[in-house]
């Protein structure tokens, strides 16, 4: 039998957005099942759910209630681009405020639920989870760096080991500041395929579709059109000392070749108490497409655990 899906919106009252906003949500499987459902961080920031959605595996194979949602400014959420480049605005407590109020709105605050992150849904989930929230139970960081360094530290390193003619591709387009130059499209993939997912799915393109559509989020807080400088405002971002008040059992997740390398991690291994450590050798960012069956047995199995 098929599982039941709810899609709908709730809202979310931020003052400085000048306006009323809505956090649209999806839930595979029932809520009131008596398993403890899980809350998905979409990375980005500034995509959408969509390339996660092979999470609701874990309600057909484990009997998990599966949150999704698309963060604000993001797909089917509410967009501010008049917001563009207002990096008092676009911040990590937003999108921890957005959280707080989708579970407590959702009802799961009261009875627990379970988090997964990531990429930047992990990041930003760190620190929301070192505020010791209501309700969280279990915490998943999967592929996500603990500092921002530590992420732009390991696409430099990829980059030099690139191989030509793309190595040049982006070398020139960095330097000159003109990443709409020729052939960089196909240099951009080539350095994915490597290094961020070698499958990808129609879904993976699906979120990124709505990053073209809108580029708020990212322009203002990631990297703007280069993917080896951070230039907004998370580029001096860190989990570090916040992450160690995390008192939830945490697991850490990454893979080779990755933007969250051991180094970037590290932190996180270090600082939570408790803390598991999974690494997918034979994935680079996705796991959840480049090794999917292990990937969600290692995230099934442990969700359930006593």
């Amino acid at each position: 039998m098929a599982p039941s899906i709810k899609e709908g919106t709730i809202p979310f009252d931020y003052p400085s957005a000048g306006k009323q906003c809505e956090t649209w949500y999806k839930i595979v499987g029932d809520l009131s099942s008596g398993i403890t459902p899980v809350v998905t961080l979409h990375g980005g920031p500034g995509i959408s759910h969509d390339y996660m959605i092979q999470f609701s595996d874990l309600y057909e194979l484990y009997g998990i209630p599966v949150i999704f949602y698309d963060q604000l400014g993001c797909a089917r959420s509410t967009h501010l681009r008049e917001k563009a480049g207002d990096e008092t605005f676009w911040t990590e407590e937003l999108f921890v405020a957005e959280l707080n109020n989708l579970v407590e709105k959702l009802g799961v605050a009261e009875k627990g639920y379970d988090v997964i992150g990531h990429s930047w849904g992990g990041m930003f989930g760190s620190t929301w989870a070192g505020t010791r929230p209501k309700g969280l139970r279990k915490l998943v960081l999967s592929n996500s760096p603990a500092f921002m360094k530590g992420w732009t530290d390991a696409f430099g390193r990829f980059l030099e080991e690139m191989e030509e003619p793309y190595k040049s591709v982006i070398v020139k387009a960095e330097r000159e500041k003109n990443w709409d130059g020729e052939n960089m499209e196909e240099a951009m993939m080539a350095f994915m395929k490597k290094h961020s997912a070698k499958v990808m799915p129609p879904e993976f393109f699906k979120s990124f579709g709505f990053l073209k559509e809108d580029d708020t989020v990212n322009m203002t807080m990631w990297s703007g059109p280069s993917e080896f400088h951070v230039l907004g405002g998370l580029r001096d971002w860190t989990s570090a000392e916040k992450c160690k008040s995390i008192e939830v059992p945490t697991l850490v997740i990454n893979g080779v070749n990755e933007g969250a390398s051991d180094e970037a991690i590290k932190p996180y291994l270090d600082g939570i108490k408790g803390v598991k450590y999974v690494k997918f050798h034979n994935s680079t960012h996705c796991p959840l497409y480049e090794e999917k069956e292990l990937y969600l047995k290692t995230i099934g199995e442990w969700l359930l655990e006593k």
